[in-house]
């Protein structure tokens, strides 16, 4: 079986864990700073605080912009629940709009008919690795003075009109999980723009712990002393695990041409053929592929899905849109409210994307497509 998703480690990603654990930190090191601002250079960001998975950098983001009981957050349903439900944990109430037909993405002329004097945040996803439309999502957030969060746990390395994913909006969530673009096994970060937000996040992430004497309120009460002046939760990532994001990190671009390389060859091998769209790249991004979201036409996809799995081919599905969860649905959502992506997830198949999946490997993928939808 050819899986849909698989990490890359090498020797130097082994040797850098190593490295970690003949040393005197595990967690709370110094290779946490060395990852930390490697992701922030990369980004383009102010500040990158690390944390244990994509879903805590959305907590993380969501609680550093303020979100509370009674606030809004805008988001996309064509997304893993967590976007959303990682607000939820904050007291803020979801407003999903539907997406554009050809990225998946978020659609901003319909954010801008949801933000309301509620709305705290807007929360895009760059679905596949395919950013969101940021210049006009962040003439939406500024205008109504609300921020822009970018969930990339798809993204990390694309680029937008030349700019990287990290720099373009207010909070930037990334996710290391090991089928994402690069992993740290499990791990995630948040990126920003704003010193203060970057200083919310790391205290938020860190138990709320505040070690600044200028900040205290009782700063003479020795040299061992901290505070907790807000709540938050220990989502610290080790010494350990950033030591494989660090090297991990070091070989993205690598893992980008491959993915890119790999696309291109799905894309060649699927022209033309009766039955499926395949995905579409706009002129001004430059993705790194998380995903080849395949759609299966004319009520085909489970067919298609499960000879795809019969006939070796490990795929999946991504996602079932977020406001049909129960957890949402209970909440008054309801199936039908957003067509795009309801229609997207009926046609939608995730043919394998890893970077260690040969030539001859697509090819195989490629024939079992062409078996499954014309047979």
């Amino acid at each position: 079986m050819i899986p849909y998703g698989r990490q890359s480690i090498d020797e130097s990603d082994i040797e850098a864990v190593v490295e970690v654990l003949r040393g005197d930190w595990l967690t709370t090191g110094p290779t946490v700073t060395a990852f930390e601002k490697a992701l922030a250079q990369l980004a383009g960001a102010a500040r990158a605080v690390t944390c244990t998975s994509g879903t805590a950098a959305l907590h993380i983001g969501y609680a550093a912009a303020g979100v509370g009981v009674g606030d809004e957050v805008v988001t996309t349903p064509m997304t893993f629940v967590a976007t959303a439900s990682s607000a939820m944990a904050l007291g803020a109430t979801i407003r999903f709009v539907d997406v554009e037909d050809d990225t998946l993405n978020i659609d901003p002329a319909l954010v801008e008919e949801a933000v309301t004097d509620r709305t705290k945040v807007v929360a895009g996803v760059d679905f596949a690795g395919h950013p969101i439309e940021v210049d006009e999502l962040k003439a939406v957030t500024e205008r109504t003075g609300t921020l822009l969060l970018e969930d990339a746990a798809h993204s990390i390395g694309s680029t937008y009109k030349e700019r990287p994913v990290g720099s373009l909006s207010d909070i930037t969530t990334f996710s290391f999980f090991p089928t994402k673009n690069m992993t740290s096994a499990e791990g995630g970060a948040v990126a920003t723009l704003d010193p203060d937000l970057g200083l919310r996040a790391h205290e938020f992430h860190n138990i709320g712990l505040v070690r600044d004497p200028e900040r205290m309120r009782y700063p003479d009460e020795g040299p061992w002393h901290q505070e907790v002046h807000a709540w938050g939760l220990n989502y610290r990532l080790p010494d350990v695990l950033c030591a494989l994001g660090l090297s991990q990190l070091r070989r993205l671009d690598a893992f980008k041409t491959r993915r890119a390389e790999i696309f291109a060859r799905y894309q060649e091998g699927l022209e033309g053929l009766d039955g499926v769209r395949l995905p579409t790249q706009r002129g001004h991004v430059d993705p790194i592929w998380h995903l080849y979201p395949l759609r299966v036409l004319d009520g085909r996809r489970r067919e298609v899905f499960d000879a795809l799995r019969s006939d070796g081919v490990g795929v999946q599905v991504n996602y079932m849109p977020a406001h049909w969860h129960p957890i949402f649905e209970d909440l008054g959502y309801r199936r039908g409210q957003f067509p795009v992506a309801e229609k997207f997830y009926s046609e939608e198949v995730s043919l394998p994307m890893f970077v260690g999946l040969k030539d001859s490997d697509v090819d195989q993928v490629i024939e079992a497509v062409h078996r499954a939808v014309q047979g």
